[in-house]
């Protein structure tokens, strides 16, 4: 699976991590939209450390279509709150989400995050 962390590349996840950043994912967006800026600190920083902890960088040159694309590590809880992202469903075959390398509008929920 490949992930891009905004502003800072893509990495190569272990598809056995898939299940891992999609609970996070639901975490994060709970705490959202429950306005709990606490809560939601924990599993975007745990998402953050399983993508470039766990997967390879991918080289800047390499041309590679993301499967998901995370904001950017420094997002505010406001910009997440105001839907700046959007979340999609990791469960969804990576080829549902190919071409242009950004997130299907359709596919997507808006005001979550990744």
């Amino acid at each position: 699976m490949i992930v891009r962390i905004s502003g800072e590349g893509q990495f190569e996840l272990p598809e056995d991590d898939r299940q891992r950043l999609n609970e996070l994912d639901n975490q994060a967006v709970a705490a959202v939209e429950q306005g709990d800026e606490g809560a939601f600190q924990n599993p975007w920083s745990q998402m953050l450390e399983l993508v470039s902890g766990n997967g390879n960088a991918i080289d800047d040159e390499e041309l590679v279509t993301s499967d998901v694309i995370l904001p950017p590590r420094d997002i505010s809880f406001a910009e997440a709150q105001g839907g700046r992202v959007l979340r999609v469903d990791l469960q969804q075959p990576p080829d549902e989400l190919a071409g242009s390398g950004r997130v299907p509008l359709a596919q997507a929920k808006e005001g979550a995050v990744l």
